[in-house]
């Protein structure tokens, strides 16, 4: 069968609901540049002897599909792209997290807070990763734990005070 070609080329595309069962529907037009996927099944030669002199008809090989897709970088099917090469989206609620710590003071050098499993060290200077500066006063030390909190890849779900600083 024919490959079309130009402006007659077409590609429909559907993700699978379980793997390895063809989709039925819900197949979605996609726009793509170029395409060099292909389907190929070669030939393999038989190794069996003891036939006589001619050898045995070839054998199928497996299916390899292979070939390259170029994409456009659009607004409305870039996201079904990204889906196809690492999976569905993995996205988190956009509801922060809420909770409480109570200090009654200032926390010492290496006391740690523990947030989601994730220690933060309060440090007298020079904070780095998960460590937070002691400030000047406890406002100025707490300021400070939420900065480090907010810019923290940490992503609690409850805060989970850990050993009480004295």
């Amino acid at each position: 069968m024919a490959r079309a070609q130009g402006a007659r080329a077409q590609m429909a595309l559907a993700f699978e609901s379980v793997y390895g069962t063809p989709p039925g529907s819900r197949f979605t037009q996609m726009p793509f540049i170029t395409s060099s996927l292909a389907a190929e099944q070669p030939l393999l030669a038989s190794e069996l002897l003891g036939y006589g002199r001619d050898p045995r008809a070839p054998l199928l090989d497996a299916i390899t599909t292979d070939g390259d897709v170029d994409v456009p970088i659009d607004a409305v099917g870039f996201g079904f792209w990204l889906k196809a090469a690492f999976g569905a989206p993995m996205t988190a609620g956009t509801v922060a997290a809420t909770g409480s710590i109570t200090f009654s003071a200032q926390p010492a050098v290496n006391s740690t807070v523990t947030i989601n499993g994730t220690a933060f060290t309060f440090v007298a200077s020079g904070a780095t990763g998960n460590q937070v500066n002691i400030g000047a006063n406890l406002a100025a030390t707490m300021t400070a734990l939420a900065v480090a909190l907010n810019a923290s890849v940490v992503r609690p779900a409850a805060l989970a005070p850990g050993p009480r600083p004295d």
